[in-house]
């Protein structure tokens, strides 16, 4: 019984030096090391003329890095399992890693170009970065009500704009998806007076009076609204971290006090 007891204590001590290997902040830091020069590497494999001299030292870096970046997951299930898997960014870090071990051969081979999104590790990994991402997806919900907004614009122009001018200009307005692309082309401002608005107002002198409002609503209006969305966003996350923040300095600063009061109590037993 002893012996099971011992074997016991021997676990949890083990775990919790694992826990404080894996929680060290240069632990973290080595790992963002890591993740860089992976990038880099991924990055120079695309050069055919290094690839030639130096395939092979790429190939073994990125099987080395691999191996700690398993190895690094494997330590964080064994310390805290369950937590694990209750932080979306841990599993996150799972299924980028889990990724690269696919067999990459035959239909399969393009996951090979997937290697890169390990670098998308830097996000789990730097708070600043998490806080950005967490950011824009808790702005999502109101980001759709704008998209769904934007859809609709983009329905009624393109709807007018494929009447008025497919017969002239099939290529740009012949059907309702060439008119929504060109539309597109339009609001991203991208050779919107030459190449689309300039020769369509030589054919109809009128349609300026669709381009401009279509621009003011989307280009100027529509698009903001999504920075206004996603600034907001953000604002009330960093206000939030903040409070969090602030109830924990509270409770540490209680605990300190009621330690304080407990101390004081102790000292006046021990005078009397």
């Amino acid at each position: 019984m002893s012996d099971t007891v011992i074997t016991g204590n021997q676990a949890q001590s083990f775990r919790e030096q694992v826990g404080y290997f894996v929680q060290n902040p240069m632990f973290e830091k080595i790992i963002i090391a890591l993740i860089v020069i992976n990038a880099i590497t991924l990055g120079l494999e695309t050069v055919p003329s290094l690839v030639a001299g130096y395939g092979a030292l790429f190939m073994a870096i990125d099987h080395a890095i691999l191996s700690i970046f398993i190895a690094e997951i494997a330590l964080r299930l064994f310390y805290d399992f369950k937590g694990f898997w209750r932080d979306p960014w841990r599993i996150f870090d799972f299924v980028v890693v889990g990724i690269a071990l696919v067999p990459a051969s035959g239909s399969l081979s393009v996951l090979r170009a997937l290697r890169i999104l390990r670098v998308l590790r830097l996000v789990s990994t730097i708070p600043s970065l998490r806080r950005v991402v967490s950011g824009l997806l808790s702005a999502l919900p109101g980001m759709g009500s704008i998209v769904f907004l934007l859809v609709l614009i983009f329905y009624v122009f393109a709807v007018i704009c494929t009447k008025l001018f497919a017969a002239a200009f099939p290529q740009w307005f012949g059907s309702i998806g060439a008119s929504a692309f060109t539309l597109f082309q339009v609001m991203t401002l991208e050779s919107w007076s030459m190449g689309v608005a300039r020769p369509v107002m030589a054919e109809f002198p009128y349609a300026w009076a669709i381009f401009i409002p279509f621009i003011i609503v989307t280009a100027f209006t529509v698009l903001n609204l999504f920075i206004g969305v996603i600034v907001n966003a953000m604002q009330t996350e960093q206000e939030q971290e903040a409070k969090a923040e602030r109830e924990i300095m509270k409770a540490q600063s209680q605990l300190i006090l009621d330690e304080v009061k407990e101390l004081r109590a102790e000292l006046k037993q021990l005078k009397r």
